[in-house]
């Protein structure tokens, strides 16, 4: 009989675990399937490009994933039984479950509102391609009334600075603001910081520094010092959250839900169950986590089902050629099944060294 392995989530760190998964272990041993909400490749990394008014494609998983073997269900996981090693999935084609061997969980996250009042109601985030399709809409329409209008993006993570910069630069006739609850781009090197700041300023971005949003209205953003923020469209960056399908299932998780898992992003608690990207421990929720706890599962499973020795992930991505790729973090873009578009991305440097920065300094557990 087949060892049957389900990925759960086809976003960066899935499809790139199923995929080489699918290349490394034979298909007369294993049987991979991949659950995923929707039936498109999304690249999550350029949304903010997207929401700004470029064309981002969209490929089809049928088509990433063609030649694989790999078999593609486009179904919502409801609910995952560690103790059963069963899926629980919501589909057009109607529910179902699936049985596993081995599960790897890569769901990823979604933006968190942090408590503070009127997020989900009035902001927008970039976390989605429906989201991120919605803010351009509403962008848009300011710019049909001849109205440029004022954005104000709360977050000084890399995902806030990307969007500010982007907005800006892409529709020169908005006004950008950039409230952060620090510095922007605190954990970068001096030079970064610096070049950073001259992005904003060529850019025209207002930063606001050391500020704490409290509310955000329909037409404002409410800071903790009384400070009133217009604001046509606000766009919240300010940190992400995972889904309790986890912890529902029985899966030993952290406060903030993520799956605690060992050196080889095993789950501690059941030990047929992997998360990788947003959802396993030690690593923050990053783009880059995709590409480390990817790599390091990979390098488990593979070892586990074949018998060898199973080999540690290095502590950071070294590649000269993933270094200067704009915004991909997997070892090998020139694979069929993690291709992104080699399209430059004109006057987004500043994008570039934040995710450069990001990368060198990821650092992996010992």
């Amino acid at each position: 009989m087949k060892h049957r392995i389900v990925v759960l989530g086809a976003g960066d760190a899935g499809a790139y675990v199923a995929g080489t998964l699918a290349r490394r272990l034979s298909p007369a041993d294993t049987e991979i399937t991949v659950v995923n909400a929707v039936p498109d490749f999304v690249q999550r990394l350029r949304l903010h490009q997207l929401a700004a008014g470029r064309e981002i494609e969209a490929p089809k998983l049928a088509d990433v994933f063609a030649g694989t073997g790999i078999r593609l269900r486009v179904a919502r996981v409801t609910a995952v039984d560690a103790e059963r090693q069963v899926v629980a999935v919501a589909g057009i084609d109607g529910d179902g479950e699936h049985g596993c061997d081995t599960l790897l969980y890569a769901l990823g996250s979604h933006g968190a509102d942090r408590g503070v009042p009127g997020v989900l109601e009035h902001a927008f985030d970039v976390s989605a391609r429906p989201s991120a399709l919605r803010l351009r809409e509403r962008l848009d329409s300011l710019g049909r009334r001849g109205e440029g209008g004022s954005v104000v993006v709360v977050g000084d993570g890399l995902t806030g600075i990307e969007t500010a910069t982007e907005l800006a630069e892409s529709r020169p006739d908005v006004s950008v603001t950039l409230v952060a609850r620090g510095e922007p781009g605190a954990r970068l090197s001096a030079g970064g910081r610096g070049h950073l700041r001259q992005a904003c300023d060529r850019l025209s971005i207002t930063v606001l520094e050391h500020a704490s949003v409290e509310a955000v209205e329909a037409t404002r953003v409410l800071c903790a010092d009384g400070t009133a923020l217009a604001s046509d469209a606000t766009v919240w960056t300010a940190g992400f959250a995972v889904d309790p399908i986890a912890a529902a299932g029985g899966l030993e998780v952290t406060e903030n839900g993520q799956i605690v898992v060992d050196r080889t992003m095993r789950s501690v608690s059941h030990p047929s169950v992997y998360a990788i990207g947003d959802n396993g421990r030690p690593l923050p929720m990053s783009c880059a986590s995709a590409g480390h706890t990817g790599r390091q599962a990979i390098e488990a499973i593979v070892g586990r089902l074949t018998g060898r020795k199973i080999a540690n992930t290095k502590r950071h991505v070294a590649s000269r050629r993933l270094r200067e790729a704009p915004g991909w973090c997997f070892p090998s873009p020139g694979d069929r099944v993690f291709r992104r578009s080699s399209e430059a991305c004109p006057g987004t440097g500043h994008v570039r060294l934040a995710r450069t920065a990001q990368r060198s300094r990821t650092a992996a557990w010992r």
